[in-house]
């Protein structure tokens, strides 16, 4: 009785799965779009929430705040920043984008702005007040006393505190060094091209002054608006383009 053994040309290969690499590929092709989709989302709520501010500009006292929270809360969110706090969510995800093609290019300097954006991202949550404002606002409307109203108020005038306070101004620079660095690295290299490295420099030098350091800020930040939108727009573009170059 003669046996048969299977050569190794006869053997069945096992397949190897495509979906390792294809799933990869869709991975970053994913990360690449939902960053480029992040940085168009924030340039459209730029000129809604510049029009918030001007319709309906920010008051200046606690009972103000509060007036404003009961006859409109929308509003009051909206003055208090909730859209910003949109943004910087969607910006760690356009960081995030940025990062994993910059990394080939200075990994070092990629890393480090990468870890300026994050920590900009926490460091801001932490001066972020306006639920907070709200939810003060109707224990002051609710208050039945001079002396719960006076409380309400004292509440309130801590959190306008911590709301322009250490945190606000630790995140503002944060995210003005992780400007400039990420264009650093784009000028040293890659494909985002030299005006979007530049435009990027000048945002993030505008962006260490924080803008509650009185005029000075205010200015800065006005001023940081034109290289913002212009770093946005082309470094959003580069990447829904990497995004279909790596789905396909």
């Amino acid at each position: 009785m003669s046996t048969i053994v299977a050569t190794p040309a006869s053997r069945p290969r096992p397949e190897l799965a495509p979906t390792a690499a294809t799933s990869f590929t869709a991975d970053w092709s994913l990360l690449y779009r939902a960053a480029g989709i992040a940085a168009l989302v924030v340039l459209a709520l730029m000129p809604l929430q510049i029009a918030v501010f001007v319709l309906w500009p920010p008051p200046t006292s606690a009972a103000e705040w509060f007036a404003l929270f009961q006859q409109n809360p929308a509003v009051g969110l909206m003055d208090m920043d909730l859209l910003l706090i949109v943004e910087y969510v969607l910006l760690g995800v356009f960081y995030l984008g940025l990062f994993n093609i910059l990394r080939k290019v200075r990994p070092a300097l990629a890393a480090t702005f990468l870890l300026f954006e994050v920590l900009a991202v926490a460091t801001y949550f932490a001066s972020a007040v306006a639920f907070e404002m709200l939810a003060a606002s109707g224990q002051w409307a609710a208050a039945g006393t001079e002396l719960e109203r006076a409380t309400a108020l004292a509440v309130g005038q801590g959190l306008l505190l911590t709301w322009q306070g250490t945190a606000f101004s630790v995140s503002y620079v944060l995210a003005g060094a992780a400007m400039l660095l990420a264009g650093v690295v784009m000028l040293r290299g890659g494909p985002f091209g030299k005006i979007t490295a530049y435009a990027a420099i000048v945002g993030g030098a505008l962006g260490l002054i924080p803008a509650s350091a009185g005029t000075v800020g205010l200015v800065a930040s006005l001023l940081s608006l034109i290289p913002l939108i212009a770093w946005l727009l082309g470094s959003g573009r580069v990447l829904l383009r990497f995004a279909a170059k790596e789905a396909a």
